[in-house]
């Protein structure tokens, strides 16, 4: 098991028995357009990007599951998840992917949108595709497409701010009830 400094690693079904057992309670660290299209029944949801103001209080006699969707955001983010002071810590290794690999229970709505990150990556990777080929077609003019795609990508991960995904959470299937 990968052990997350400060965390001990459990696997999914492990996870399962020290929720069933009641000694700890499972908090899901995933953004909200993540949660609602596939979440475990009874996870507490403190996104992250939340997680400096959240209310730990009610969590803190019993010890703490921390899961994400793959296990990198708990790493990545262990101490900043660990200063609220909780009794003991745990990460499901492997994330919610490991759960669902597991074939532990998930609540899955279908008709939600795939979570805007994942969107962002289609639309800019094919952005990309088609201005390379288009470039090599047509004109060399459209590896400015691509250039853009890239230059904006870059932006987004210096400055935390993507326009892209800004302006896809405005689309129609993305601002369903």
């Amino acid at each position: 098991m990968n052990a997350i400094s400060g965390f001990n690693a459990l696997t999914p079904a492990a996870a399962k028995a020290k929720l069933d057992s009641g000694e700890a309670v499972l908090i899901d660290i995933r953004e909200t357009d993540e949660w609602r299209r596939e979440r475990i029944p009874g996870a507490r949801h403190l996104p992250l990007s939340a997680w400096d103001s959240a209310d730990t209080g009610a969590d803190a006699q019993r010890a703490a599951i921390f899961i994400c969707r793959s296990g990198n955001r708990t790493a990545v983010n262990a101490e900043r998840l660990l200063s609220k002071g909780l009794r003991e810590a745990f990460h499901v290794e492997g994330g919610i992917l490991a759960w669902r690999e597991a074939g532990l229970p998930l609540a899955i709505d279908k008709r939600r949108p795939i979570e805007i990150m994942r969107q962002v990556q289609i639309v800019a990777g094919s952005l990309v595709a088609i201005g390379t080929l288009l470039a090599a077609l047509v004109s060399p003019y459209w590896l400015l497409l691509s250039g853009g795609v890239g230059a904006g990508l870059v932006f987004a991960g210096a400055s935390g701010s993507c326009m892209m995904a800004t302006l896809l959470s405005r689309m129609p299937w993305n601002r369903r009830a």
